[in-house]
């Protein structure tokens, strides 16, 4: 560990051992302002709520206190790509920096890990047998004999909706019944065992919530315990622990309590066909059920629907089909641990069915369904998380640090505080270090109708064509539904030369990589593009939102919010629907400049912006950069683009 170092702020310096090691390395005022900052949470035990603007590093200005600090600290990062990221890339480069023996762990969830169990098993389950699962199963079959960690992510060649991997990754009911001596050869048990023994565990934000929610019902825990949590992209946290806060019964769920009961009674209960046969009865009832709804996949409260009589009728069915599974189960349970694994569930899912149908539903939850393709979801979400997270924090008296480059609204942190019940925190909003008055600008158009009116996004596409010719494409367009997506799709058809990406038409990561390397592409996306795609360099150099992101109030959970706001004598608008509207826009902005040397136009067609009163908040949350509402000076930005381009590519010859 360093000692000749006397601050945070040095070793992410100049002369510090970072910008030694590596040569791109850039030192950033505002990264070290932020470091220092969480480097004294973590000393004193404090809360920190920090928005580090894009272009900060917060990664390095997080791992460099962390690692120095000598404290048992739990980070957790959005998605399990964000963690393989921070455990195989950045980590590794701080430690070599720092020189410090710190010891550090990857943790996921359990259907990450392989059980070699559950593989034995799926080797000889007669729904593995047809030609494409049975490929799948040797891949991973093959891979299992090699592997040190067991984590699935290793292996590239099965698909990520495999049916194989429901089959193969590690189950708590079942894995939760080895004897001890068995536990040695598993790998969750490894990966949890390691991760009580290192300094520094890297999780993500649903196994952290999982963990949370598991105390907050006095079931134990997943995670060690630790001095310090370190929250990466915390603008997700509120969404991701109302799921884990909440319940979720799914048809996803009981098929598998079905398919699994068929499997361990082959293997456990060979005389007792019938239970095989109530299996099958209760899948059956499950898809009838699916089908008693519209056909198109919708989401609504249940209380919409719950009168129907063809909803009622199959509701009433897979309730009693499941009820005599359970019962079933109960009297062969003792005969292996396949099959009291099942037991257990039926009965888990048994209460969660009661639970969300009972006559006084649980008014502290939004009761809502959810309808996909050929399945569905029954959920009870929590109004707030604020009162269990809270509970959650302090019942661990420990130094939390919660950042992320969209928290604040104009400024203001209360309402990310407020959603998670945090009270007394130090707050530090530290700008991006990128150039956006001069690399960037801002351009309203003008005469654009009102969002609601049936042509507005036509509207919107032929006022965005004249910028998508002056940049030469390299756009992304950002749509707030499938629906204006795809009408602009048809719009833009044959309207200029340039390759047209849509998503849905490839995987997003091959998306990407097309965009990137066309160097002239227009690409249309929604929801997942609006965060965490990182596209740099000249290939993008206009962001276009259609709307201004505001949630829709027919949502299930957003309408009981705002009723529940309005009841309480609230203004859910101004309290709720606005600031989650300036954070999601601030996510869709920050895919514009991506570097120092980024330059590029934001075009935000929502004429809301400047009509309505509440459009200056929107524009507060944003980096300064110039605004025009003048097409000319767009052009002659891209102009000037252009010939820096130019100049820069003359010097590198």
């Amino acid at each position: 560990m360093l000692e000749s170092m006397d601050s945070i702020t040095d070793i992410l310096g100049n002369d510090g051992p970072v910008a030694k090691l590596l040569p791109n390395f850039a030192p950033r005022v505002e990264q070290q302002h932020l470091a220092e900052a969480i480097f004294s949470a973590l000393e004193n035990t404090h809360v920190l709520v920090g928005e580090a603007g894009t272009g900060t590093g917060k990664t390095f200005a997080y791992l460099v206190p962390a690692l120095f600090s000598g404290k048992r600290i739990i980070i957790s990062t959005g998605t399990r790509h964000l963690q393989d990221q921070l455990f195989y890339s950045d980590m590794p480069m701080v430690k070599k920096a720092l020189n410090t023996g710190a010891t550090v762990s990857l943790l996921k969830g359990r259907a990450n890990y392989l059980c070699k169990h559950r593989l034995a098993r799926a080797l000889r389950h007669p729904a593995l047998n047809n030609t494409e699962h049975a490929g799948h199963l040797r891949i991973v079959n093959d891979w299992a004999r090699t592997t040190e960690t067991g984590d699935i992510a290793e292996v590239l060649n099965v698909p990520e909706d495999s049916m194989v991997w429901s089959f193969i990754t590690s189950s708590d009911d079942f894995c939760s019944e080895h004897e001890f001596e068995e536990l040695e050869d598993c790998f969750i048990h490894k990966a949890r065992k390691k991760a009580q023994e290192s300094d520094v565990v890297v999780v993500n934000h649903h196994l952290l919530c999982a963990d949370l929610a598991l105390k907050e019902e006095g079931f134990g825990e997943l995670l060690p315990s630790a001095n310090a949590f370190v929250i990466d992209e915390a603008h997700q946290l509120p969404d991701i622990a109302a799921q884990f806060f909440g319940r979720k019964l799914s048809s996803r769920q009981l098929l598998d309590l079905a398919r699994d009961t068929v499997g361990e009674q082959i293997h456990e209960a060979p005389d007792m066909a019938e239970l095989r046969d109530m299996a099958t009865q209760l899948e059956t009832g499950v898809r009838h059920f699916r089908l008693a709804f519209d056909i198109e996949p919708g989401r609504d409260a249940w209380i919409t629907v719950a009168d129907r009589p063809a909803i009622d009728r199959e509701l009433e069915r897979m309730t009693l089909l499941l009820t005599s599974l359970r019962d079933t189960l109960e009297e062969v349970a003792s005969r292996g641990k396949g099959l009291e694994s099942c037991y257990r569930r039926a009965v888990q899912h048994a209460q969660s069915l009661a639970r969300f149908t009972a006559n006084e539903p649980n008014r502290e939850y939004v009761h809502w369904y959810e309808t996909y393709r050929t399945g569905f979801s029954l959920n009870m979400t929590p109004m707030t998380v604020a009162g269990p997270f809270k509970r959650a924090m302090e019942a661990m008296p420990a130094s939390w640090v919660f950042t992320s480059a969209t928290l604040a609204v104009g400024g203001d942190f209360s309402h990310f505080k407020t959603n998670l019940g945090i009270e007394d925190a130090e707050e530090l909003l530290v700008d991006s270090p990128f150039d956006y008055r001069h690399n960037a600008m801002l351009y309203l158009p003008e005469g654009l109708p009102e969002p609601q009116h049936s042509g507005y996004t036509n509207s919107a596409m032929q006022a965005v064509l004249p910028i998508i010719e002056a940049s030469q494409g390299r756009t992304f367009l950002l749509f707030t539904s499938y629906r204006a997506l795809h009408e602009a799709e048809r719009f833009l058809d044959g309207q200029f030369d340039y390759p047209i990406l849509v998503q849905g038409k490839m995987p997003k990561r091959e998306l990407l990589e097309a965009f990137q390397s066309l160097g002239n592409a227009v690409l249309l996306g929604t929801s997942s593009f609006w965060e965490g795609v990182d596209v740099r360099g000249e290939a993008l150099s206009v962001v276009v939102i259609d709307k201004l992101p505001f949630g829709s109030p027919g949502d299930p959970v957003m309408g009981a919010r705002i009723d529940h706001m309005k009841q309480a004598g609230g203004n859910p608008f101004f309290e709720y629907q606005l600031p989650q509207a300036a954070i999601a826009l601030k996510q869709g902005v920050g895919r514009l400049i991506r570097d120092v040397t980024d330059k590029g136009v934001l075009v935000l067609c929502d004429p809301r912006i400047r009509t309505k009163n509440y459009g200056e908040v929107f524009i507060n949350s944003l980096p300064p950069m110039p605004i025009s509402r003048d097409l000319s000076e767009i052009e002659q930005f891209f102009k000037r683009e252009r010939e820096s381009y130019r100049e820069e590519a003359t010097e590198e010859e």
